[in-house]
């Protein structure tokens, strides 16, 4: 299989299963929809992994969500670029109403390869975990003015 120099690759998370497009380079590369894999750490590694051996430059991403920022901690260690884009910033067209977790995956491909998406800052492990001492009932108002409070 020959080796191609770039894809962006956007990922539709959930609970229990990630869907996975990917976007070749070039404003005529392919977009094709990957599948869907398990949510677990060996699939995503299997994952990069299959990746890798096609790609010589790969940059993830996948909207903010519940289900936090473990992805991106997981694929900035394989030593990939990944993005946490904020869902609010994300362009969408105005007639697109139909939602599923392909289409929302080949988006993020898309709009990755285009530069049309706006990063959130992801905190590491440290910070993560501050929020989580300062409000260890989960109540979701106290923690976010606990993430406000350590940023300054």
């Amino acid at each position: 299989m020959g080796h191609h120099s770039e894809a962006f690759i956007g990922i539709d998370t959930s609970k229990l299963k990630n869907a996975v497009a990917i976007a070749e380079a070039g404003r005529g590369g392919e977009v094709r929809y990957w599948g869907e894999i398990d949510t677990s750490e060996a699939a995503t590694r299997k994952l990069v992994a299959k990746l890798e051996a096609k790609y010589s430059k790969l940059t993830f991403c996948y909207e903010a969500g519940p289900t936090g920022y473990g992805l991106c901690r997981l694929i900035g260690g394989l030593g990939h670029a990944c993005e946490v884009v904020a869902p609010s910033l994300i362009p969408r067209k105005p007639g697109n109403r139909i939602k599923t977790n392909r289409r929302d995956a080949e988006s993020l491909a898309k709009l990755s390869r285009a530069g049309e998406l706006t990063a959130v800052w992801v905190p590491d492990q440290h910070h993560e975990a501050s929020w989580r001492s300062h409000a260890p009932h989960g109540c979701v108002i106290c923690r976010g003015r606990a993430r406000r409070r350590s940023r300054t």
